[in-house]
């Protein structure tokens, strides 16, 4: 069972995969996969690992000859440069290309676009509005934001639900992504804050880890080992905030005994102004997506 919206109703939070049940809900479905960039990879690997797609089910196009051929001798799944008959075939659209094309895609596929289709847009800063402006008015669109951790299927995406979505259409949204890591349903209005928050997310961490090591170096650690410690320890902190459900100041408390080296550290870390940095990379990367959503919806 999924948790009830939050009491704001703005986000739902999903705590975990489906159950079985549930996840059974997608096998037998076919899915087309529009554009076979790194992300529908990550999907595919993902709904083939947790069992809730087979090979037969799945359609993969590309304009690229040698991403159709690493598709096919990979994952053994049918692939093609001819959109139209990948949406014929699939019951799932998954429209995974970049925003600044989607309209020629969805003007080249739209006579074959029916109300039976889910679609499904990982498209940053392409709103629902404005593929149902290209589509029949009965279209079932969900929005998609995942980010990069989605190809070790260690992700998280936040869903935005569309018009006229059935229950069904909801829970399969959910399975797919939940393949590929964890899920979040937020009102469409939040994406770019998504976007600022996980989509960006991933290149702070890379930088505090990157910086991490450097202190490491500095203090005589070789580069290979100070890298580990420092990948290891983020992505193990990471997992204890997860699987703990506590709040990480009680979590950092925990580490930092009186007048030990951790509070001596994060003594620095405050005067440098670490939160309000973070805070405001945050913000500064949800403004640009907001710029950005509105250079796509102009142009």
């Amino acid at each position: 069972m999924y948790p009830s919206p939050s009491p704001d109703g703005k986000v739902q939070v999903e705590g975990g995969r489906s159950n079985q049940y549930n996840r059974a809900m997608l096998l037998g479905k076919r899915i087309a996969l529009i554009g076979a960039g790194n992300m529908t990879e990550a999907l595919v690997v993902g709904m083939l690992t947790a069992g809730v797609a087979h090979p037969d089910e799945l359609y993969a196009t590309d304009i690229l000859p040698e991403r159709r051929a690493h598709f096919q001798d990979r994952y053994k799944i049918k692939v093609s440069g001819d959109n139209v008959d990948a949406v014929r075939h699939g019951q799932i659209i998954i429209l995974s290309v970049e925003p600044q094309v989607l309209d020629e895609v969805l003007g080249s596929v739209k006579s074959v676009l029916e109300g039976k289709h889910l679609i499904i847009s990982v498209a940053a800063g392409y709103p629902i509005s404005r593929i149902m402006a290209h589509l029949k008015a009965e279209a079932r669109i969900v929005r998609a934001m995942p980010n990069t951790p989605s190809s070790v299927l260690a992700g998280v995406t936040a869903l935005s639900f569309g018009p006229r979505l059935a229950e069904e259409d909801q829970q399969v949204a959910r399975i797919i992504f939940e393949s590929v890591g964890k899920v979040v349903v937020v009102e469409e209005r939040l994406m770019d804050a998504v976007t600022g928050l996980s989509g960006s997310g991933p290149a702070y961490v890379y930088l505090m880890i990157e910086a991490l090591a450097d202190g490491g170096v500095k203090m005589g650690l070789s580069r290979q080992v100070a890298e580990l410690l420092a990948a290891q320890t983020v992505l193990g902190t990471a997992r204890m905030l997860l699987e703990s459900g506590e709040h990480p100041g009680q979590l950092k408390d925990r580490v930092a005994s009186p007048g030990g080296t951790t509070i001596a550290g994060i003594h620095k870390l405050e005067e440098g102004c670490l939160r309000a940095t973070l805070i405001a990379a945050v913000e500064a990367a949800t403004k640009r997506s907001q710029e950005l959503g509105k250079g796509t919806a102009d142009g």
